[in-house]
């Protein structure tokens, strides 16, 4: 696996440039396109919006058109406006970093898994006790009906990955980094989930844009937490090294241009740790002297620091 997403990132690299470029930007005058028409009516909106019935019946634009009315869900001008330029600067800045090509696939990979997802699990009749059928079937249709929206928050969370110690300004006054809202996120689609828990499997749905995210992230998805957290999270689960019980075994220094060399095997144990070879000072005579071990030398000489450059090497 992790040389197939070496292949994916290679592959993506090469290609960066490739796609439609500032793809964000297109979608998000087509959202507001859509927006401003269907204040008056909702014609347009009906036309595009995702109705899996109709599209069996043949519309199949709506599988792409849906992505257009994301903005139908702000009650208000203003914020609808402020959304559709928070997505694409987050849309843009998620393509500088990957490139053109990358996010083209992020993008268009996420509407393919929620038409997918929404044409065969939205096939699956909801009874609710108490509700005639028709209603259960409208409660369905407004489910699907926000691929766009699950999907534009996806990048939300990809945007905080990519740039987790980024500010967004909350009221254009409090500055709140950005890891925030990616966790922040989470917590929301876990709430839709779980709000929607008796419509299963339908409220899996919100599930979906997080799947998608998890395609292109993999483990990079830690990334959207802290540095602290992830320090403290690799020192909780740490595992502690096991020791064998017996003899401590003495560490080999190997010098691989040292050449080929017997130690001597004594009985006793020499009262000093180094000796130097020249002068014959060891580290019990001199305490603050430093020792080295020449590997131009053949076999295992030492030498103290006023000689391990000022000697003649022993062939």
């Amino acid at each position: 696996m992790k040389e197939l997403r070496r292949r994916f990132d290679r592959f993506c690299f090469r290609n960066r440039d490739k796609g439609i470029p500032n793809l964000m930007l297109y979608v998000v005058v087509a959202n507001a396109i859509v927006y401003l028409m269907s204040l008056s009516s909702t014609t347009l909106y009906d036309l595009l919006c995702f109705d899996r019935a109709l599209i069996l019946k043949g519309q199949v634009w709506r599988l792409i058109t849906c992505v257009t009315t994301s903005a139908f869900g702000y009650r208000n001008v203003i914020w609808a406006f402020i959304g559709l330029l928070c997505f694409y600067s987050l849309g843009k800045a998620v393509e500088n970093v990957w490139g053109t090509f990358r996010f083209n696939l992020f993008y268009l990979s996420g509407v393919l898994m929620m038409d997918i997802f929404a044409m065969i699990i939205g096939g699956i009749p909801l009874r609710i006790a108490g509700l005639p059928e028709d209603i259960s079937t409208l409660v369905i249709s407004s489910i699907y009906s926000n691929v766009g929206h699950y999907l534009h928050l996806s990048l939300l969370i990809a945007y905080a990955t990519l740039y987790p110690n980024s500010h967004f300004l909350v009221f254009f006054i409090i500055p709140v980094k950005a890891w925030i809202f990616g966790l922040l996120y989470l917590g929301i689609t876990l709430y839709d989930v779980f709000s929607l828990g008796y419509i299963f499997p339908h409220n899996l749905f919100p599930l979906v844009g997080i799947a998608n995210y998890f395609l292109f992230f993999g483990k990079d998805m830690v990334n959207i937490f802290p540095m602290s957290w992830r320090l403290n999270a690799r020192r909780l689960f740490r595992r502690k090294k096991s020791y064998a019980p017996g003899p401590e075994k003495p560490k080999t220094v190997p010098f691989p241009t040292a050449g080929s060399y017997q130690a001597t095997v004594t009985t006793v144990k020499a009262p000093y740790n180094h000796r130097c070879t020249i002068c014959g000072k060891t580290d019990l005579d001199a305490p603050d002297l430093e020792f080295r071990y020449c590997s131009r030398c053949k076999g295992y000489h030492c030498y103290c620091e006023d000689h391990i450059s000022n000697h003649t090497h022993i062939e």
